[in-house]
C-alpha cells in the first residue's frame, strides 16, 4: 500500500475574476435610485475625500462651469490655512454652544418623564400576536392555562389560522385535549372575529356565529357546501338544501362579505414606493426623456484634500492615503455618471420604438427583446437586464417598469409581430365583455383573436387566462 504524503505545488491557470471596482460598478447599474442614494450616504461617511455638493453651490458652480463631479477640478484653490483655520474656528464655536446647551438641559426627572412620552407616543403597528396577547390578559385564566394559551396564540399565523393541529399542541405541554379545546375556544372569542380557526370553514361559521348567523342558510352553505360554491354551483346547492337558487344567490352575496383572512388587518407588510427614475414628456409633437435625478446627491472631490495633495509638507504616508481614497471616489463618480447614462440610453431607445403605444395605447406594444436593445445601444444583454431592474418610467399614459417593454411577440395573420402584452389585452377584453351567462371558452377567445387576425394556440390562451388571474368559463357563468 503506498504511503500518504502532503506536499505543496504550483500551477498556473486562466480564470476570469470580477474585479471590485467593477463589481461596485455593475451593483450601482442594477439597483434602483433610492438603493443608489443609500450607499453613496455609505460612501461619503468613509471616505473623507468624498463630499456633496451643498444646494446653494449648484448654481454657483453651473455659472462658472466648473463641474462638480470631476476628479481634476480646475477651480480655485482656497488657501488652506485660512479654510483650516476657519473651520477651526466654526468647529469650537459648535462645540461652545453645545457644551452650554447640555449645561443649560441637566437631565431632570421632568425632562425624563417628557423625554419617555414622546418615545410612547411614535405610532407604531401593532401586531396580530401583539393584539391577542393584550387580550389574554384580560381572559381571567389562571397561570397554566395561560402558557398554553400564549402556546396557541405563537401558532397563528398572520392569516389569523392555526397552524398546527391541537393534537401537537395539546401534547407538546401535557395538556388534555379537550381542555386544550375550551381554551383554544377562549382564543376564538378576541378580535378579531375568526380569529384561531384552523381552516376557511370554522373562520367563516365563527363569524356567522357571532353575528347570530348561524342557524340561517348561509351558515347551512358554509358547513356542507362551501366547495360547491366556491365552484358556483348554485344549482347543485339549491337541489340538495332545497331551496330556490335566488336563496343560494343571496347567501353567497352575504358570504362574500365575511373576511376570509382575519389577521390581515394587523398585517405589518410595508407598502413599496416607487420612485420613477425616467420621466417622458410630449413636447411640440416630440417626445423627450429625461432623468429623474433630483434624488442623487451631487458628489465631488473634496478641495481640502487636493489642497493637501498640493501641500509639500504632506508626508509621504498621508499622501498615499490620500490618493487612495481620491481615486476611489472618482471611480464612484464615474460609476454614477455611467449608470445614468445607460439608462438614459435604453429609456430613449424604448420610447424611440414605443412611440405609437405611447399615442395609441397598448393595442400598438411593438415587441421588443433584451438581446435586440443591446444591439441597437451598443452593450451586452446582461447589461441591459442589470440597467432596467427594478427601474420605472413616467409616460403620459402612466407609470410603467421598464422590463414591461420587454417582450416576445406574436405573428399575425398579415405577416407582422404583436407583443404578448397586447394580446392578453385583447383576451381581458373579450372576458370582461362577455355574455356572463354563456362565458367564452378558451377555444371560443382563440377563434375570436384568429378572427382578428392574432394566431394563437389553445393553450397560450389558457396560459395568458391564468396570467391575468381569469378562472375558466364555467366558473365564471352568472345564472
Amino acid at each position: 500500500m503506498p504511503s500518504q504524503t502532503l506536499s505543496l505545488s504550483q500551477s498556473q491557470r486562466l480564470q476570469m475574476v470580477l474585479a471590485p471596482q467593477l463589481r461596485m460598478s455593475l451593483e450601482f447599474l442594477q439597483i434602483p435610485m433610492l438603493e443608489v442614494r443609500q450607499l453613496v450616504r455609505q460612501e461619503i461617511e468613509q471616505n473623507p475625500t468624498l463630499e456633496e455638493t451643498p444646494t446653494a453651490e449648484l448654481s454657483l458652480d453651473a455659472e462658472r462651469a466648473e463641474p462638480a463631479a470631476s476628479a481634476d477640478d480646475g477651480a480655485q484653490e482656497m488657501d488652506f490655512e485660512k479654510e483650516y483655520e476657519a473651520l477651526a474656528k466654526l468647529d469650537d464655536e459648535w462645540r461652545d454652544y453645545f457644551f452650554q446647551d447640555a449645561q443649560s438641559e441637566a437631565p431632570s426627572e421632568e425632562r425624563n418623564k417628557s423625554r419617555q412620552f414622546f418615545f410612547d407616543s411614535l405610532p407604531q403597528q401593532q401586531s396580530l400576536q401583539e393584539h391577542l396577547l393584550e387580550q389574554l390578559t384580560l381572559a381571567e385564566l389562571s397561570e397554566a392555562d395561560a402558557h398554553v394559551a400564549r402556546l396557541i396564540i405563537g401558532s397563528i399565523s398572520d392569516d389569523g389560522y392555526l397552524t398546527a393541529s391541537p393534537e401537537d399542541l395539546a401534547a407538546s405541554v401535557n395538556c388534555d385535549l379537550e381542555h386544550f379545546l375550551d381554551i383554544l375556544g377562549v382564543i376564538q372569542d378576541f378580535h378579531p372575529t375568526g380569529v384561531g380557526a384552523r381552516d376557511v370553514r370554522e373562520c367563516l361559521l365563527l363569524q356567522l356565529e357571532r353575528q347570530g348567523k348561524d342557524k340561517t342558510l348561509a351558515a347551512d352553505i358554509v358547513r356542507h357546501h362551501l366547495d360547491r360554491l366556491a365552484a358556483k354551483k348554485f344549482q347543485q346547492i339549491a337541489r340538495s338544501l332545497k331551496v330556490s337558487v335566488e336563496d343560494i344567490k343571496k347567501a353567497h352575496e352575504f358570504i362574500s362579505t365575511l373576511e376570509p383572512k382575519p389577521g390581515r388587518i394587523y398585517s405589518t407588510d410595508n407598502p413599496a414606493y416607487v420612485l420613477p427614475e425616467i420621466a417622458v414628456q410630449k413636447t411640440d409633437g416630440v417626445y423627450t426623456v429625461a432623468l429623474n435625478d433630483d434624488q442623487l446627491p451631487r458628489l465631488r472631490i473634496s478641495r481640502q484634500y487636493r489642497q493637501l495633495m498640493e501641500d509639500k509638507r504632506t508626508s509621504p504616508e498621508v499622501r498615499a492615503y490620500i490618493q487612495e481614497r481620491i481615486r476611489s471616489s472618482a471611480f464612484l463618480i464615474k460609476s454614477i455618471d455611467q449608470r445614468q447614462r445607460t439608462i438614459h440610453k435604453i429609456a430613449s431607445e424604448i420610447v424611440k420604438a414605443q412611440s405609437e403605444f405611447l399615442d395609441n395605447g397598448i393595442a400598438f406594444l411593438k415587441p421588443m427583446t433584451m438581446s435586440e436593445m443591446a444591439q441597437t445601444v451598443g452593450v451586452h444583454e446582461t447589461t441591459v437586464s442589470r440597467a432596467v431592474a427594478g427601474k420605472y418610467i413616467q409616460t403620459p399614459v402612466g407609470l410603467f417598469d421598464l422590463k414591461y417593454f420587454f417582450t416576445p411577440g406574436l405573428r399575425t395573420a398579415a405577416g407582422d409581430q404583436i407583443s404578448n402584452a397586447t394580446v392578453k389585452d385583447m383576451i381581458a377584453n373579450l372576458v370582461a365583455t362577455e355574455d356572463k351567462s354563456k362565458p367564452m371558452s378558451d377555444q371560443e377567445i382563440m377563434d375570436t383573436l384568429k378572427k382578428q387576425g392574432v394566431l394563437v394556440a389553445r393553450r397560450t390562451v389558457a396560459k395568458y387566462r391564468l396570467a391575468l388571474q381569469v378562472p375558466p368559463s364555467h366558473l365564471r357563468k352568472s345564472m
